[in-house]
């Protein structure tokens, strides 16, 4: 069911809404389109620069990079590197917990 890599245990968005659909009691298609919604909202909220707070999972929110110095790894040239507005995530203190085996 689950995709070893690199040392880690995967699971895919297929893996993910069967796993959904079954504690859930819902159909796959469901669970699917919950998902989809879920994930369409988030992805959204946070482009438009707003942070989503699932309490006890954690917070999806924007964060602004400076411009920086880089170098090419190829070349060895001295590069410029815009600044841009990434997507993060932290854990919540329950997430963490659970992640830890407490």
């Amino acid at each position: 069911m689950y995709t070893l890599r690199k040392g880690f245990i995967t699971m895919n968005k297929e893996e993910l809404v069967q796993e959904i659909a079954k504690k859930a009691k819902v159909t796959q298609k469901d669970a699917s389109e919950v998902l989809g919604a879920l994930v369409d909202t988030i992805q959204k909220t946070v482009a438009k620069g707003k942070k989503v707070t699932l309490v006890g999972f954690g917070t999806f929110e924007p964060r602004k990079r400076a411009a920086r110095n880089g170098r090419n790894p190829q070349t060895g040239k001295e590069i410029k590197i815009a600044a841009k507005t990434v997507p993060a995530f932290s854990a919540g203190k329950k997430f963490k917990t659970i992640v830890n085996g407490k």
